[in-house]
């Protein structure tokens, strides 16, 4: 099961399935409104002066360009979206065209090839949204490791993950916890299984921190 369940949809077609945003009952909707919230906290909680952000699978940028144009900070932020579907690519660059985002830039790669964005590492703020609902237990493991090296030090890492049996959320904040990641915040709406949002800071980086050469994760199908 992948996080496309918080939809209710099959999940191939990524530019339709971006459409749930715009339900505010949905529970992608319910789900954004948790990652805006954290990220603007991360983005405030950033050193005084220029804020990396990282998005990897960033879709549409509906998290980072529904916070960045009113954040006190935005012109601190230089952003890297990186996202593999053309069209929803498009639509990113165009809403951060529309909200002035001069420093946002948007890569059409693929995001589970770290190569594609290594020069924007490490970065102050990392989005690994909708990624842990489609990749396998391994996989997930080793961009948790390699999260310690993409975020520089007291940076914040986002990420979400459903919870339908078996709940795998533990298991991912347990990889955090020995990553060298402090958890600031976890949170699970009870009425909705499909919605968890992790926050966690970077402390200190553990001895397996490192970004693999070769693939980072791959999405599995359906």
């Amino acid at each position: 099961m992948s996080e496309n369940a918080v939809t209710g949809g099959g999940g191939q077609d990524w530019a339709r399935w971006h459409e749930y945003y715009d339900d505010p009952a949905s529970g992608l909707s319910q789900r954004l409104n948790l990652v805006q919230g954290q990220l603007g906290l991360a983005i405030s909680a950033a050193p005084a002066g220029p804020v990396s952000l990282l998005s990897l699978c960033a879709g549409q940028g509906r998290d980072v360009l529904g916070v960045l144009p009113d954040h006190p900070r935005r012109d601190d932020v230089a952003a890297v979206l990186v996202e593999l579907d053309p069209a929803n690519a498009a639509s990113a660059r165009d809403r951060a065209g529309q909200a002035g985002l001069a420093s946002v830039e948007v890569r059409t790669a693929d995001a589970g090839q770290a190569a594609n964005y290594a020069d924007a590492f490490p970065a102050d703020v990392l989005l690994l949204c909708g990624i842990f609902g489609n990749v396998s237990a391994t996989d997930i493991h080793r961009t948790v490791r390699a999260a310690a090296a993409m975020c520089k030090e007291g940076g914040t890492v986002l990420w979400t993950r459903h919870r339908g049996a078996p709940d795998f959320t533990g298991q991912i904040r347990a990889w955090f916890a020995e990553a060298g990641f402090a958890e600031l915040a976890f949170e699970a709406p009870p009425e909705h299984v499909y919605i968890s949002l992790g926050a966690n800071r970077l402390d200190r980086a553990g001895p397996e921190a490192r970004v693999p050469a070769g693939r980072l994760f791959t999405f599995r199908a359906g």
